[in-house]
């Protein structure tokens, strides 16, 4: 019997991916089984876990730093949510009080923490603003907390946390109602100390021999990088003028700033420029405000969410306004059917939709939508995630366009990020904007920024390479006997309407999905697959999962009513070389035991 190659992948159930990653986005769990396991909340799984999915598991940084704030501040038997400001976490705790109405307001209260001192306040952390609001609340409704913490996607985040909690062991960071002003000597963590303008014009990373100088305004040096935390707000300017599509060069920082516009990649909509792009803490972040703010200019009313989407969008806009008229199929029976609800009289607020849609990748046909959407006034909202703007130009059909920028945007499986663009030539948008400069805070955790604007420097590139890998994994799966379908926009019934989105040198993305005649064939197929196995998509490395199993485990018949198996195997497909990543596909198929 011939030897087996060992595995390269194989990293122990709850360890984060990438491994030792003290901000990961993703978490091994390596097997069918562990998969189950975690969903079922079983023991053996659970104790393992180093980390999770962020807005799935409250990272371990961030529930020490609640724990420690509920044992000085709150009373027995308390807990605290964390977010990074008084207005995100007021809806929260409004949240609470209007899910669990047995809770009056002095049982869900807030507490600000800010900087020590008004000197600290002022100009010390003039850059990073380092704050938190604690929402405390009876430990028993912990879950209702922790829904909104999930679909809001407005929890603080876990570098946040890390140096808030640095400040509050050191007693620096207190109630807003304990500050004075009188300045403290330590004034926090070393690292952070020295004052530095945030419009800093020199290199942007440590000369040879920065060892010796004071290293205090470089926040991290993990991977190598060192970060300038001064550069903070030029950081995000980069990535808004990376999603406008006008900076696609693979430079340095300062090197980006002076460039002139990449005309060919800027979004394809007159007027169009970084101006109308807003940074957000996650992409259902995004999502949950972009709906917000659209229920603020109109009357109380539903929305449609069509074709099969991330979970958390339909659960956003069944619990945070007035429901939701689900398309599930994403069909033109379905539009046709919206049509005669339109002509008799009913109307909505928006209609969210994913192209392609996750995990079935079919695309929605955004020109007919956009053609009902003029004629009976509501809103379109496209989520670009999977497609990304390099692929596909969605923005002439949309009001506003969403992405999570913890994927491919970033690729390195440790920052999260989303964003939100209105497109200045939709009739709406002039309603839009005074809603958005009206309510919009800028909620980004300055060291996610600048790690983000690292990350995805070369995202250009990256985004062919997946693009490549994914059509060569996709060959070898179509070709497999065993193989029931395999979903990706190149090969599904709405080629047609991704291809009017499709930009000139775009591809078909860096995620499919394959479905199996048997359980036993999907499980086999996967515990043999020697790719890393954990949630989130996007990342710089294949990353497999039962997504269905992940994502919908307690509705699973419910999933399945829209054309969603169970035993479905989701892939994003990563930066390896493409032979050898074909060649671990094959190896799995190939063990899939004979029936």
């Amino acid at each position: 019997m011939p030897h087996s190659t060992p595995p390269e992948n194989d990293v122990e159930v709850g360890e984060s991916l990438p491994p030792q990653t003290a901000h990961a986005v993703s978490v091994s769990l390596p097997t069918w089984r562990a998969n189950v396991g975690y969903e079922e909340g079983e023991e053996w799984v659970l104790s393992k876990m180093k980390t999770g999915y962020p807005r799935f598991f409250v990272h371990k940084i961030i529930q020490q730093l609640a724990a420690d704030i509920a044992a000085k501040y709150g009373q027995k038997n308390e807990q605290a949510m964390l977010f990074p400001t008084p207005t995100t976490a007021g809806r929260c705790r409004d949240f609470i009080l209007r899910t669990a109405s047995e809770l009056n307001s002095e049982q869900v209260r807030i507490v600000d923490l800010v900087p020590a001192s008004e000197q600290e306040r002022s100009a010390e952390f003039s850059v990073i603003s380092p704050r938190v609001s604690a929402v405390l609340f009876p430990g028993t409704h912990f879950k209702v907390a922790k829904s909104f913490w999930q679909h809001s996607g407005d929890g603080v985040s876990s570098r946040r946390a890390e140096y808030c909690q640095s400040l509050f062991s050191k007693g620096l960071l207190v109630d807003s109602k304990e500050t004075c002003t009188t300045p403290k000597m330590c004034k926090g963590p070393r690292r952070y100390r020295q004052k530095t303008s945030i419009d800093l014009t020199g290199s942007d990373t440590l000369p040879n021999g920065a060892e010796n100088q004071d290293s205090a305004q470089f926040v991290e040096q993990r991977f190598g990088r060192n970060l300038d935390i001064s550069q903070a707000k030029n950081a995000k300017l980069a990535i808004r003028r990376r999603i406008a599509g006008s900076l696609t060069a693979n430079v340095g920082l300062i090197e980006a700033l002076s460039l002139e516009k990449d005309a060919e990649r800027t979004r394809d909509v007159p007027g169009f420029s970084e101006e109308d792009v807003y940074l957000y803490p996650c992409g259902m972040s995004a999502i949950f405000n972009g709906h917000r703010n659209m229920m603020s200019t109109k009357a109380p009313l539903k929305s449609i969410v069509y074709g099969f989407p991330y979970i958390d969008t339909l659960k956003i806009v069944e619990k945070f306004g007035p429901g939701a008229h689900f398309c599930g199929f994403g069909s033109q029976e379905e539009l046709d059917d919206l049509e005669k609800r339109l002509e008799g009289g009913e109307r909505f607020l928006a209609l969210f939709t994913e192209f392609p849609g996750n995990p079935l990748l079919r695309s929605p046909d955004l020109e007919r939508i956009r053609h009902l959407a003029d004629k009976y006034d509501f809103y379109v909202v496209v989520d670009e995630t999977i497609g990304n703007f390099i692929n596909v130009n969605v923005l002439p059909y949309a009001d506003a366009v969403v992405s999570s920028l913890t994927k491919v945007f970033s690729g390195d499986s440790n920052v999260m990020g989303g964003s939100l663009v209105l497109n200045p030539n939709s009739k709406n948008y002039n309603v839009l904007k005074r809603a958005w400069d009206e309510d919009y805070e800028d909620n980004h955790w300055a060291e996610d920024s600048i790690f983000l604007e690292r990350n995805s420097r070369d995202f250009v590139s990256r985004i062919e390479r997946t693009n490549a890998n994914a059509e060569a994994i996709c060959e070898v799966l179509r070709a497999h006997p065993r193989v029931k379908k395999v979903y990706y926009p190149k090969y599904s019934d709405t080629r047609p309407y991704y291809e009017r989105c499709r930009n000139a040198n775009g591809g078909y993305g860096g995620l499919l999905s394959a479905t199996f005649y048997t359980k036993q064939d999907a499980t086999d197929f996967f515990d043999n697959l020697d790719t890393v196995k954990g949630p989130s998509l996007g990342t710089n490395f294949t990353l497999s999962s039962p997504y269905v199993i992940l994502a919908h485990y307690g509705e699973l018949d419910w999933a399945a009513s829209w054309g969603v198996e169970a035993d479905l195997v989701r892939f994003s497909v990563g930066l390896e070389e493409t032979s050898k990543l074909v060649g671990t596909f094959q190896r799995a198929l190939n063990a899939i035991t004979p029936s």
